[in-house]
């Protein structure tokens, strides 16, 4: 069954220096059941390796071989408007990037993949289950 990644654990994979057992956990699950992510990802996962190539802890070609490497496994889904993930930023006080994920994990009942706790927090407050 599909499930719902979020920036913070996709990035986990790309960074040499980083381990958490959440993120490995999505990322054997992501060889069997497809991530959906919504259209944010996309810019927030290029963001972070870019500001983490300035900072020297990824190189430019490694940044492009994870990106392709995560397009293949990835399938962005956009929401049907931006009045739900509104109503969770605000409910939740999440940023409206959190608050797509969890939009379109609660849309489509899906686990949520994510290490950022509040984003967790909010997840289970709406019964979505966050993959551990």
């Amino acid at each position: 069954m599909p499930f719902v990644l979020d920036a913070s654990t996709a990035i986990c994979w790309a960074m040499q220096d980083e381990s958490d057992p959440r993120a490995e956990a999505a990322k054997a699950r992501a060889l069997t059941d497809r991530p959906l992510v919504p259209g944010i990802w996309w810019y927030e996962v290029r963001n972070i390796l870019v500001q983490n190539e300035r900072r020297g802890r990824i190189s430019t070609a490694e940044s492009e071989r994870f990106l392709q490497t995560i397009g293949s496994l990835t399938r962005i889904v956009f929401p049907q408007g931006i009045q739900g993930t509104l109503r969770l930023a605000r409910k939740h006080k999440l940023s409206i990037y959190d608050a797509a994920y969890l939009e379109l994990a609660v849309a489509q009942k899906l686990v949520l993949a994510t290490l950022d706790d509040d984003l967790a927090k909010a997840a289970k407050a709406e019964g979505i289950v966050v993959l551990a």
